[in-house]
């Protein structure tokens, strides 16, 4: 089952979502907001799987609202607007539904969240337990995988950090895309490789993390496409 809940100030969008998702069982509505302030009472105390989020909002935009999240949920853009597009994706939102959309367009939607779903689980459920050992002079570290945060190359050195450590090691970089699954790492320049799953936002040539911000080179922008897009 998909939680979902609706933000958009007008009362035909709820109307037109709500009737869409009759369609399909697994998607079961929580709650309409009308505005961003109604949504973060609601967040305060609940948690949901997915939110269909306007843009253009009285006082707060969707925007605005969505960076202000700490671990957002999945969320599928409602717009009127095309002009935001660019900015959603850098987002890591699902999908972006241009207002009128028609039935198999949110169809389409959905069917990209449950793809979504279905490969950060399978990546999650192999992840969450595999370890690796890191060697930091003559120390061996055991870490696991799910806990790195970002790599960086640092001459004849690669960092690994973590969120309360930092090891350094003797590997090369390319070493750690050999070991590191795919599916949770990439190469976003020729100095960094970042866990997908710790990517806070991605804006103006640059990836944050926690309260890291790690450049994007220009030959691994490609990179960046393709893990927004899949």
């Amino acid at each position: 089952m998909i939680n979902y809940l609706i933000i958009d100030d007008e009362p035909i969008a709820h109307e037109i979502i709500e009737e869409y998702a009759e369609n399909l069982e697994i998607l079961s509505l929580q709650k309409n907001c009308y505005n961003v302030f109604e949504a973060i009472e609601y967040l305060n105390t609940n948690s949901i799987d997915l939110i269909f989020l306007d843009i253009n909002m009285p006082k707060i935009s969707g925007f605005e609202f969505l960076k202000s999240l700490k671990n957002p949920p999945k969320v599928i853009v409602t717009t009127a607007y095309n002009t935001y597009a660019v900015e959603s994706y850098e987002l890591d939102v699902v999908d972006y539904l241009l207002k009128p959309f028609s039935l198999n367009r949110f169809l389409k939607a959905i069917n990209k969240l449950r793809s979504d779903i279905e490969k950060y689980n399978e990546g999650t459920n192999s992840v969450e337990q595999k370890t690796i050992f890191l060697k930091d002079g003559k120390s061996h570290h055991q870490i696991k995988i799910i806990d790195i945060l970002y790599i960086e190359a640092l001459g004849n050195y690669t960092k690994v950090y973590t969120a309360d450590k930092v090891i350094i090691t003797l590997e090369k970089l390319s070493s750690y895309l050999e070991i590191l699954p795919d599916i949770h790492f990439i190469q976003v320049h020729k100095s960094f490789i970042v866990s997908t799953a710790k990517i806070k936002q991605i804006a103006n040539g640059k990836i944050i993390i926690e309260d890291h911000l790690i450049p994007i080179g220009q030959t691994y922008r490609k990179n960046i496409t393709t893990f927004l897009n899949t």
